[in-house]
């Protein structure tokens, strides 16, 4: 039987995923790092070969949308290892445009593995810590979770979401000492943001009503993806949601973040209208 505290991550192969469950190995973890696509698991291969022991770290094939896979990588867990302590709902993806010309599926997608991916996964481990009275369940949220950034609505609806559901899930396992934490990271270097560029704007801008609009929005996030940090600030938080004794139940991180929440509760809501407007009005960005 392993003796190191069991932690199960989703979305391990890229990101804020495969750091964090290099980190949680490091933090005294036995990870089991899963993900849709066994084909991708060569970074996290490569990044876990260089720095931790592998006898301490199993890659696991999980679609967090499909049920079925659920109900069976939890119970192969609980039958190997008697126990999971830490679940890290990480699997996520980003679908990017104006809210009336995404199509249907792309919000569906949006929700099935953002939010009840995340849920079905936190609900097949949750009798197994309630049983235990113990527990850290943490979901990764996003600034998009807290303000809702035109451009990105289907992802800032999905992290409203898992906001809300973190907060009533934190207050009903309390009793049964298990911890429920968000991390709510601004904009770091992770491939989500490229693949959320991919997927924006399925019309095409010159039939668009928001072409100027998308245009800036574009380079906006192009801006972003050369400028983001790289995630460490985001794996130490979620460290220390995994291993504080009485961990917090949001962990907002990074400058952008915290000044962000910070105008929000702060300044009238008209003045961060006007703001967000006119950074994305075409006419404000013409030359003299």
């Amino acid at each position: 039987m392993q003796k190191r505290p069991i932690a199960l991550i989703t979305g391990t192969s890229s990101g804020f995923g495969m750091n964090a469950s290099v980190a949680l190995v490091k933090a005294g973890f036995y990870v089991i790092a899963s993900m849709r696509d066994l084909e991708k698991r060569g970074p996290l291969d490569k990044i876990a070969n260089l720095h931790i022991a592998s006898e301490h770290m199993e890659v696991i094939s999980l679609d967090v949308t499909r049920p079925a896979e659920i109900e069976q990588a939890i119970t192969s867990i609980i039958e190997r290892h008697g126990r999971i302590d830490l679940l890290l709902n990480n699997a996520g993806c980003a679908y990017g445009g104006f809210a009336e010309e995404i199509p249907p599926e792309h919000w569906r997608s949006q929700f099935a593995v953002n939010v009840f991916g995340l849920i079905d996964v936190t609900r097949a481990v949750l009798p197994h810590m309630r049983r235990q009275q113990a527990g850290r369940i943490i979901n990764l949220s996003s600034i998009s979770g807290r303000f809702g950034f035109p451009g990105l609505s289907p992802y800032a609806a999905s992290k409203h979401a898992v906001e809300g559901f973190s907060e009533s899930l934190r207050l009903e396992m309390l009793p049964y000492h298990v911890y429920v934490s968000v991390i709510e990271p601004g904009s770091y270097r992770t491939p989500i943001w490229e693949k959320a560029l991919q997927t924006q704007q399925p019309v095409p801008d010159s039939d668009s009503a928001y072409a100027g609009q998308m245009k800036l929005l574009r380079q906006h996030v192009e801006s972003i993806m050369r400028s983001a940090p790289e995630p460490d600030a985001v794996i130490s938080a979620i460290v220390r949601a995994a291993t504080s004794p009485a961990p917090r139940f949001r962990y907002p991180v990074g400058r952008s973040t915290v000044l962000m929440l910070a105008a929000k509760t702060l300044l009238p809501w008209r003045w961060i209208e006007r703001l967000v407007v006119k950074k994305l009005s075409p006419s404000s960005h013409r030359a003299d």
